[in-house]
């Protein structure tokens, strides 16, 4: 299975799941059908399934053009989104498993920054010795979404279970944000060595117009500050040693920053 990012409307990332072999193809989030259209094209490959994250607009905006050319793809999304996504098929629940091609995905309840988030982890295999997370906008390369429909507790309990996934993952999310994020992040500890280090890295990838998606979950780990709510200096910055409080201040400082 093959990995193709497009970018899309100002800011979003759309991932086309490509098998060459059997000529198919499968897509997560699609903002928009055109340049879908235009990549299934040029792969000759027929477009299977359409793997939603949430029903925010910049991820569905595509399903009913798309599925006009290729009717016979089956919308997957969140069962809590019934209603809320074009054509949905598939109404999926925490510890659901998704297919395409030879690979096989575990589905992951993500609420928080909307009531019925989705998260697609497909693990190694044999053939594929790093795993693959299309996390929407749940986990974002040093930061993660808004809370928009859902609380702290929540996020923080979503963003553990995509903690707890192996460090060789890499983590497909749907906009590039990672400059902000780590200027943000730089804001709060301007004296970690990790996180400078990151920043210079993303600084000089974004000014080459390089794109910075996917990064790895390890990496993620370690200068991520949605993960730390643990890190004693990210608890000494909120004044709290409780992980959700942690968590919720330094989301409530990131919407004002």
């Amino acid at each position: 299975m093959e990995v193709q990012r497009l970018p899309a409307l100002s800011d979003n990332y759309i991932f086309v799941l490509h098998e060459p072999q059997q000529k198919i193809a499968a897509v997560v989030d699609p903002a928009e059908a055109k340049p879908v259209l235009n990549l299934l094209n040029q792969l000759d490959a027929e477009l299977v399934a359409i793997f939603n994250t949430h029903h925010h607009f910049d991820h569905v905006g595509g399903n009913r053009e798309l599925k006009r050319h290729y009717p016979q793809a089956v919308v997957y999304g969140s069962a809590e989104d019934n209603g809320r996504i074009p054509h949905q098929e598939v109404f999926l629940k925490e510890g659901d498993t998704v297919t395409f091609a030879n690979r096989s995905a575990q589905v992951l309840f993500v609420p928080g920054h909307t009531k019925g988030h989705i998260a697609y982890y497909f693990p190694p295999t044999d053939q594929a010795e790093i795993g693959e997370l299309f996390a929407g906008d749940t986990m974002f390369v040093g930061g993660c979404g808004r809370l928009f429909e859902g609380t702290p507790n929540q996020m923080v309990e979503s963003l553990g279970k995509l903690k707890a996934l192996p460090d060789q993952t890499r983590l497909w999310c749907a906009h590039e944000y990672t400059l902000k994020n780590y200027k943000f992040a730089l804001n709060v500890e301007p004296n970690n060595p990790v996180v400078q280090e990151r920043y210079a890295e993303v600084e000089r990838a974004r000014k080459q117009g390089e794109a910075t998606v996917p990064s790895l979950l390890e990496q993620e780990k370690q200068t991520n500050p949605f993960l730390r709510w643990e890190d004693q200096n990210l608890q000494t910055v909120t004044e709290s040693r409780d992980p959700v409080k942690t968590f919720g201040r330094l989301r409530s400082m990131k919407d004002r920053f």
